[in-house]
């Protein structure tokens, strides 16, 4: 009975990991698809690509990114969140024309696409 009772318990314990870790990866794919969206719409008339057509220097590459975003390397999610949020320079600010979510979908896309390379 123990045997059978043990058994059962895995089984449960495997399927719930399962479904847990494919909710996860669904709604991280959710995110990163609607951030491409946004991106696409505000953003890629700019930085298509990951470039910034205004001042070169300041893309969307890592290198740049720690370089020029308050605090990006010790929050990088936040740092790029804050710069969508209120602008700087050329940049205008995007907190009165995108939700929080919105900011915070496309801020995910864009240090997924940097760690990836653009």
């Amino acid at each position: 009975m123990k045997k059978i009772l043990s058994i059962l318990l895995l089984a449960i314990a495997l399927v719930t990991f399962s479904f847990g870790t494919f909710g996860r990866s669904a709604l991280a794919s959710d995110e990163s698809s609607n951030g491409a969206t946004i991106f696409s719409a505000n953003c890629a008339s700019c930085h298509i690509g990951g470039i910034n057509v205004i001042i070169a220097e300041k893309n969307l590459k890592m290198e740049a990114l720690q370089k020029y975003l308050q605090n990006f390397n010790s929050d990088s999610l936040e740092a790029i969140i804050a710069q969508v949020q209120h602008g700087k320079n050329a940049m205008p600010a995007f907190k009165d024309k995108l939700t929080a979510q919105q900011i915070s979908d496309v801020a995910t896309y864009v240090l997924q696409k940097a760690q990836q390379g653009w």
